[in-house]
């Protein structure tokens, strides 16, 4: 089976899945209406879970009571999405080599996922799986940086980003409009991540693809940055426990039927 190139900063993910489901928020309680009534996911319907990392968002999928596949390149992480959900189906794959058939599954969704392979051969291969009407959801969890510190926050962080595919920069749109897909329903949500300053802030840092990536002794001046922010920031000092804002971004797009005259998906907002 073919794979898509790997960007380097995404290897590695390899070796720092564990931090990764340390790290990382789950998702606003708004998303299990999002997956009823936009994604259309139900009982007998099949969904992929594409880019399902360690399965961070595969159990809200689950709870739709859809059949569940995921669909991961990165083999730590579905190993880690396999113990944790042995319900699920998961296989190696990545978004131009989808292991299923034509026109099988109902949906796919990819959380955190999209800008890793926001190509046109990635959107023909997800149209290829998807039956006419099947929807494509795409949602990504991004820090709230119009407050003060988490700005402070995402420039540490950020500063060692390079050419990593991000959801802020916006370039996954350009990907975008594309033939055989209908307009997206764009939605918002506000949620916040509580937990030790060890988890919310470090661990999330550690679990970024550009700073896992980093050699050892520059990833070390990264959390001693971080923790002199937290040490210095009034609403994290001292602090055992602390929540950091966060922002859900959603969007769908519908499958146009081969019967229907052409159509573009576009993405706005």
């Amino acid at each position: 089976m073919s794979s898509d190139p790997i960007h380097q900063a995404a290897r590695a993910y390899a070796g720092a899945a564990d931090t990764y489901v340390k790290g990382r928020p789950d998702y606003p309680p708004e998303v299990a209406a999002w997956l009823r009534d936009d994604v259309r996911l139900a009982p007998g319907a099949t969904v992929v879970d594409l880019g399902a990392g360690t399965g961070k968002f595969t159990p809200w999928l689950v709870a739709t009571a859809a059949r569940v596949v995921a669909v991961e390149p990165v083999a730590a992480m579905l190993a880690k999405l396999s113990a944790a959900l042995p319900e699920v189906t998961g296989l190696g794959g990545t978004a131009t080599s989808i292991p299923v058939a034509d026109a099988s599954v109902e949906a796919v969704v990819c959380a955190q996922a999209f800008h890793w392979f926001a190509t046109a051969d990635a959107l023909r291969e997800i149209h290829r799986v998807l039956k006419p009407g099947g929807r494509l959801g795409l949602i990504w969890n991004m820090r709230d940086a119009s407050v003060r510190w988490v700005a402070r926050l995402d420039a540490i962080v950020n500063a060692h980003e390079g050419d990593t595919p991000r959801y802020d920069t916006g370039a996954w749109r350009a990907a975008f409009p594309f033939p055989g897909f209908g307009p997206f329903v764009e939605r918002h949500f506000a949620q916040v991540h509580t937990g030790s300053p060890e988890d919310v802030i470090l661990n999330r840092a550690r679990s970024t693809s550009f700073i896992a990536a980093l050699p050892d002794d520059e990833r070390a001046k990264v959390d001693a940055k971080l923790r002199d922010l937290i040490a210095n920031e009034a609403a994290l000092a001292g602090r055992d426990e602390v929540t950091v804002p966060y922002e859900t971004a959603a969007f769908v797009c519908v499958k146009q039927d081969g019967r229907a005259s052409p159509a573009t998906c576009s993405c706005r907002g």
